[in-house]
């Protein structure tokens, strides 16, 4: 007898995800502060391990953003180009191990940084092709 709750979603392109904006500000604050860390380490591992993971599913997220706003400019623009520079990069650092440490979490935190500074670039870039253009 199967007794779930959960239901699963087959969303292969992502539209779902699309549609949700990312809660932004709780992790800010976050990247913030582990990036204020100092000297040795002085939580337990586990913890560190946890903070990882919680940066880590936030930089894919956001970089999944990056993607769908990246794939909405020609293939040949600057921003578009910087931007799969980035990604690829964030894939780079995304598949490498998470370490109980304080260097691995600011690692985490900087590239959620970096992502998060491309996507506003990459917002800014989108906006004029938003606006409507007046007819005078």
């Amino acid at each position: 007898m199967h007794t779930s709750s959960h239901t699963v979603l087959y969303d292969p392109t992502g539209l779902i995800e699309a549609q949700l904006p990312l809660d932004r500000e709780p992790y800010e604050c976050l990247v913030k502060a582990v990036l204020a860390w100092t000297g040795e380490d002085t939580l337990a591992t586990r913890d560190y391990e946890q903070i990882g993971l919680q940066l880590t599913g936030h930089a894919r997220a956001v970089a999944a953003d990056v993607r769908r706003r990246a794939g909405q400019l020609p293939k040949d623009s600057g921003p578009r180009a910087l931007a799969d520079v980035v990604l690829r990069e964030a894939d780079g650092r995304l598949s490498v191990t998470i370490e109980g440490t304080v260097r691995c979490v600011q690692n985490r935190a900087r590239l959620v940084r970096a992502l998060y500074e491309r996507l506003d670039r990459l917002e800014a870039a989108l906006a004029p092709e938003r606006v409507a253009p007046s007819d005078g």
